[in-house]
């Protein structure tokens, strides 16, 4: 067998390491966030639907950073605009709309998220959809529960449904 000569597996390392960190970098310029995640919430409980987006960092987070999320309205108008502020010591940035109204399963809603630094320069931009598997018609027209502890709503009839009232439903656009 041959001896290896130091000189050739120090090279070697080098290459491979600088093979490993090319990878790594490679198409991350610019790059601030990936995106990790994109549902509807359906909680059947309190009768709501919400947006939930899901950022990883690919580069580490600064303090002062803000992503802007602007999401279509599933009830038409103006679409909703979030703010959240990026924590540099969470592993991850989560961005929840405020409740919704009028969701359709397999429609995709166009969102948009701007990652602002402290200035509010953008530093990247995400453009994605999101699409639900369901209709928000599958939830109640009311809560079901109320309050932090989950308290029976009183206006449940005896047998556990909601009495009277409209589905929510009925006052959203036809598409």
């Amino acid at each position: 067998m041959t001896e290896m000569r130091p000189h050739l597996l120090l090279a070697a390392a080098l290459l491979a390491l600088c093979a490993i960190a090319g990878c790594r970098d490679a198409g991350g310029e610019g790059r601030y966030f990936e995106l990790s995640g994109h549902l509807f919430s359906f909680n059947y409980r309190i009768s709501t639907a919400v947006y939930i987006i899901t950022l990883n960092p690919v580069r580490p987070m600064e303090e002062g950073q803000t992503v802007v999320a602007t999401l279509e309205n599933p009830a038409g108008g103006e679409p909703i605009v979030v703010r959240q502020k990026v924590w540099p010591k969470l592993s991850h940035v989560t961005v929840e709309s405020p409740p919704l109204q009028c969701v359709v399963k397999d429609r995709p809603y166009a969102v948009s998220l701007v990652v602002e630094d402290a200035s509010g320069k953008a530093l990247q931009t995400i453009e994605t959809t999101v699409t639900s598997t369901l209709d928000q018609s599958v939830l109640p027209d009311r809560p079901l529960v109320l309050g932090s502890v989950y308290e029976r709503n009183p206006e449940l009839g005896p047998d556990g449904r909601l009495i009277g009232g409209k589905p929510k439903a009925d006052a959203c656009p036809k598409s």
